[in-house]
């Protein structure tokens, strides 16, 4: 029997038994960073069995907060965003600051409960075949660049930058983690393993965005 303990950044070794962070309104994507303050105790202790393994651990949106177990845990998504956690602070009281860096797409089988925190087994999903158009492709670019100006108009102090060169699937998913507002759209999004798909209805998200936040300001002023 190998007991060779897994190496920092290993997604294969995490995924029998990975860690779940349930939380609401937020999702994670591959390629983007999430920082996450970590207080409460079980997730204490999610956080230093990661450190010392694989590092990994899934975001998984909370669907229904009043859809109790019989442990009293939430309703979660059935796909959930596997992260490693790049960098880390521990804090006083046992608590810890971290980044996480998603890795993958996951569809999880929850494990029955062991405490103090939830795992389920899980499987990475990957992007379905399909080349996405030039067109498609500058429209999404061009929606979000369009969106997140009219964001930084009102707030000086938001950043949103595209990784020069990205595959059109990462841009996707980053412009749905950092710019759609609702978090069932981008749980949508996550879901979405069409990639054609994926960029229309990021696409969509955001001009239906823009169009709210325009109106808005125009009923303000």
């Amino acid at each position: 029997m190998d007991t060779t303990p897994p190496r920092p950044g290993d997604l294969s070794a995490a995924l029998p038994e990975l860690p779940l962070f349930p939380l609401p309104q937020t999702v994670l994507f591959p390629g983007a960073l999430l920082p996450l303050h970590i207080f409460e105790p079980r997730y204490r202790a999610l956080v230093r069995d990661a450190l010392e393994t694989h590092r990994i651990l899934s975001v998984v949106l909370i669907t229904d907060p009043r859809a109790i177990d019989a442990h009293g845990h939430p309703a979660i998504a059935g796909v959930a965003g596997a992260g490693e956690i790049i960098d880390h602070a521990e804090l006083p009281g046992g608590r810890y600051n971290i980044l996480l860096r998603g890795r993958a797409r996951v569809r999880l089988a929850e494990r029955p409960f062991v405490p103090p925190y939830r795992t389920a087994a899980a499987t990475v999903l990957e992007d379905e075949p399909g080349e996405v158009s030039a067109q498609d492709h500058a429209a999404l670019i061009s929606t979000a660049a369009s969106f997140a100006a009219l964001v930084r108009d009102r707030d000086s102090n938001f950043e949103f930058r595209l990784p020069r060169d990205a595959a059109t699937s990462l841009v996707a998913d980053l412009c749905a983690h950092h710019l759609i507002l609702d978090a069932r759209e981008r749980q949508t999004v996550l879901e979405t393993l069409d990639v054609v798909a994926r960029v229309r209805r990021v696409t969509e998200a955001l001009a239906l965005q823009q169009l709210a936040l325009a109106s808005a300001a125009r009923d303000v002023n």
